[in-house]
């Protein structure tokens, strides 16, 4: 027997529209899903909105149940947590995260999603593949104790890596960004804010998340002989260019990329599991509400998503709202 559901599909560049589907009856180790929220995170799913991922990167910017491809139709998305209400006894009735679109009921396999803490509320746990992100850029970036650092972009992504770092023991962190705005979130999560202008200088570690040509530009320009900025920005189709000439290379600086899609290197013994596991018993902090900056309901998404892109309503992460049973 299948289930009736609905789902938000890109159906060209800058519009969508919501399309009843037929979710199946879950088989053997599967989990039949009931949406409770899901989560927009501004910078990417806007860039996907409005049909900006590059051809030869449509088959790394795949979300993991992505339907359709680049640029449209294209159903996409990654963060939505559910109830389970079909599948294995002890997974039945628990709330979990799935990387998953946003619709309204689903079947994946039972492995395929984390079951959240008790003590994270579903409507936070949303933000639990942003943080996954932050996790994986900090061991990345490896920060020491003691160290002097930036953030640059406060964005979702940005926001989640700065409340992370901010509380390493003894690291000395500033949130940089260009709209003054962003000082109360910053406050909100515990680290010191700057516009780009007046940042700190002479830094250690810089991670830049701002995607912005001159963000990378600061970033470079505030580290300290031999330091490195970790690179978190995607830029769609767009080209930048760097200071490249200067007194980088006397300065002997170090940009190096860091993307969620690999588990960095330096915790190969860890898994994707692993990882979103920490980034879910992360969000017990009730700091990290902060980082939620609007909410709509399910059938406002294609009304809101080009409001969202263009910048008409600024967000870090949308929370969306799903409709109760039967409703």
């Amino acid at each position: 027997m299948k289930n009736a559901a609905r789902a938000f599909w890109i159906s060209r560049p800058g519009e969508g529209e919501l399309r009843e589907t037929a979710v199946p009856a879950p088989g053997e180790g599967e989990v039949l899903v009931r949406t409770l929220w899901s989560g927009i995170s501004r910078g990417t799913e806007t860039l996907v909105f409005g049909g900006k991922v590059p051809d030869n990167q449509h088959t790394a910017m795949r979300a993991p149940f992505q339907e359709g491809d680049f640029p449209a139709p294209v159903k996409y998305g990654y963060l939505n947590v559910g109830e389970v209400e079909q599948g294995p006894a002890d997974l039945v009735g628990q709330t979990v995260f799935c990387l998953y679109p946003h619709q309204t009921r689903y079947v994946v396999p039972a492995d395929r999603v984390m079951v959240v803490p008790k003590n994270v509320p579903p409507e936070r746990a949303v933000l639990a593949g942003t943080v996954e992100t932050a996790v994986n850029a900090l061991w990345d970036a490896a920060p020491m104790i003691g160290d002097r650092a930036a953030v640059i972009g406060g964005g979702m992504v940005g926001c989640s890596v700065a409340a992370l770092l901010a509380r390493f023991p003894g690291v000395r962190a500033q949130l940089v960004d260009a709209d003054p705005a962003r000082a109360e979130t910053a406050a909100k999560l515990g680290i010191d804010f700057a516009l780009p202008e007046d940042a700190t200088g002479d830094l250690d570690l810089v991670i830049h998340a701002s995607a912005t040509e001159a963000g990378l530009t600061r970033a470079l320009e505030l580290l300290r002989p031999e330091g490195t900025v970790v690179e978190l920005s995607w830029y769609g189709d767009r080209r930048i260019a760097l200071p490249l000439g200067e007194a980088f290379h006397s300065r002997r600086l170090t940009i190096r990329s860091s993307q969620v899609g690999t588990v960095a290197p330096a915790r190969a013994s860890r898994t994707y599991a692993d990882r979103l596991a920490l980034a879910l018993d992360l969000l017990a902090d009730p700091a990290l509400d902060a980082l939620i900056t609007g909410e709509c309901a399910f059938d406002e998404l294609p009304e809101v998503m080009p409001r969202l892109a263009s910048g008409e309503i600024p967000a870090l992460c949308h929370r969306v709202r799903y409709p109760a049973p039967h409703a």
